[in-house]
Parts: C-alpha cells; sequence; structure tokens
C-alpha cells in the first residue's frame, strides 16, 4: 500500500494551529471505524498542520489536492474533487496543499507537477493521479480507493461540525458560466487534446486581446503540452551534459515550473541569458516573458526575475 512518497518527515511534529489541525482532534478519531469531526469535507493543511491530517486518515479515508494559485489545470481540478468528496457523504476528505506556500509537503510528496492527487490510508499515502482528469475518473479513482481503505479497516466518517442545514438548497448564487471558447478550451484539456485547447484560447485572445483569462490559460496549455510526455531525470541529465543548450534549458524550466519550482526555473533560464550572445537569447527572453505571465505580474519572484532580466538587457 505504501507509494512512491515519504512522509516519514512529517510524523511526530507539533499539529500547530488551524482547520486542518483540529479537524480530527475527537477521541472518535482514534477508531477506523468511527466518526471524526472535521470543520468541513474540504479543508486546508500546511507544513505545521498536516500530522493532525494523517491521524484523520487512521479514521477516514483522506485525498490530498497539491496545487498552486497560479496553476490553471489546479484550478479546473478542484472544482471537481469537491463535487465528488461533497456528494460522498463524508466517506472521504478533500485536503489542499498550497505548494509554494508548503515546500516540505511538495518535497514530501515529490510534487513534480501540478496539481497532483494522492490519497492518504491509516497514514500511508496512496497516489492517485496528476494533471486534470474528467469528474467520472475521480469517481472512479475514489471507489478504488474506498475499496483499498475498507480492506485496511479504515471504514469511518467525517461529520462537519456546524453545516448550514440550508447549504446547496436553491437560491444560493451560481458562477458565471464561461465564454464559449474558454468552455471549448477547458473541455479539451479534460480531454487531453492540448492542440485543440490552444486553438481555443487563441481565438478568444483574437476576438479580445485584451482577454487576461485566455492569455493565462494560453500560457498554461502550452506549458502542459510541452511537459506531458518528459521525463524528468532524462531532461535534467541532458541539460547537465549541455550548460548552454536552450532547447536542453527551456525543457527542465518548464518541468520546474510545471512542479512548483519557480525560482529555480526562473534561475535556471536567467543563468543562460547571461551566457548567451544577443543573437542566440531571443527563445530565452520569449520563454522567460511566457512563464512570467503564467506565475503572475505581482507575484514577488516574478518581480524579482524581471528585475535580473532588465539588469542583463541593459
Amino acid at each position: 500500500m505504501r507509494g512512491a512518497v515519504d512522509l516519514s518527515s512529517l510524523r511526530n511534529r507539533p499539529s500547530g494551529s488551524g482547520p486542518a489541525a483540529e479537524a480530527p482532534g475527537s477521541a472518535a478519531a482514534s477508531a477506523a471505524g468511527g466518526a471524526a469531526s472535521v470543520p468541513s469535507l474540504v479543508m486546508d493543511a500546511t507544513d505545521e498542520t498536516f500530522t493532525a491530517v494523517l491521524e484523520l486518515s487512521r479514521t477516514v479515508p483522506v485525498v490530498i489536492d497539491l496545487w498552486a494559485e497560479w496553476c490553471g489545470p489546479c484550478k479546473q481540478l478542484s472544482p471537481a474533487l469537491e463535487r465528488v468528496v461533497t456528494e460522498l457523504g463524508g466517506r472521504i476528505v478533500l485536503v489542499k496543499v498550497d505548494v509554494d506556500a508548503n515546500p516540505q509537503l511538495a518535497q514530501a510528496f515529490r510534487a513534480q507537477s501540478i496539481p497532483m492527487v494522492v490519497g492518504l490510508v491509516a497514514g500511508q499515502p496512496v497516489p492517485l493521479f496528476t494533471g486534470a482528469v474528467p469528474e467520472a475518473q475521480i469517481r472512479e479513482v475514489f471507489a478504488q480507493l474506498l475499496q483499498l481503505a475498507a480492506q485496511n479497516g479504515v471504514t469511518g466518517t467525517a461529520q462537519p461540525a456546524g453545516a448550514p442545514e440550508d447549504a446547496g438548497e436553491p437560491g444560493e448564487p451560481e458562477e458565471p458560466p464561461l465564454p464559449p471558447l474558454h468552455a471549448e478550451a477547458f473541455e479539451a484539456i479534460e480531454a487531453g487534446d492540448y492542440p485543440r485547447a490552444i486553438s481555443a484560447y487563441e481565438r478568444a485572445i483574437a476576438e479580445n486581446p485584451g482577454d487576461a483569462d485566455a492569455r493565462t490559460g494560453l500560457a498554461q496549455v502550452r506549458l502542459l503540452e510541452r511537459v506531458q510526455d518528459a521525463d524528468l531525470q532524462a531532461a535534467r541529465d541532458a541539460a547537465a551534459a549541455e550548460p548552454t543548450g536552450i532547447d536542453a534549458q527551456l525543457r527542465v524550466a518548464d518541468l520546474d515550473i510545471a512542479g512548483g519550482h519557480v525560482d529555480d526555473a526562473f534561475g535556471r533560464l536567467l543563468d543562460l541569458f547571461a551566457q548567451l550572445d544577443p543573437e542566440s537569447r531571443a527563445p530565452v527572453r520569449e520563454r522567460l516573458l511566457e512563464l512570467f505571465g503564467l506565475v503572475g505580474d505581482t507575484d514577488p519572484r516574478v518581480i524579482r526575475a524581471r528585475g535580473r532580466l532588465a539588469s542583463l538587457l541593459f
């Protein structure tokens, strides 16, 4: 049952405070077939509070959603995860981990690409899937996780504390529908058809050059297309063998961004940019600008990297 994830460094540390730490605090949480009181079926966890999540998984299976604010596919996947967990009525708890804010958890789960979804059963990790997948596939995977949990005696349920009785009733405001081309792009991403998603976003930008969401989405899908079949170790070996090889360095930078290692990606490309002659720099500068837009212009890491790029240009 143990997956390719080492959580030993996260055990036996103070739980800290916050919802994720408080969730499994009741005595019922110690009984594998009992009930655990939780603030919500969907919670956040941090490096400091994760011990409590491990304990919770001894009563009810936990699904870990590793995500980042800049990750478009993460924002697409998370609502689907939440819907399925809510429908299961406490048989699974969803715990969200921001990999940028929690580097120890990102390292422990070896989150080389996000979104990454991992199960926890009795404190043990169960790798589930990486990337945005269709909701039907999520249901199938969660059904298998519940079967695995039952085989290991983890058959408890989570009971949200103070959940409003009228939650989900008609009359609640609904999110506005996506523009048609954005919806087409999301549908294509779910199907793994990245060229179609790219085309949809490009058409959206052609119709409205000021569509910032489409530009971000386009950068995200282009990144997904570039890294979908890449082997991280092979890419790193190639980059090490060819320190000024533009294609090799771009490939590793893409993989670092996809895995949430933003500073590493920017540092690699800026170091490469500094070594190249002016005639060879254009592809590296273009990739940097694309990745800046993907992470977000107000992100401190982007601001620092832009400053260094400017100093190299002038």
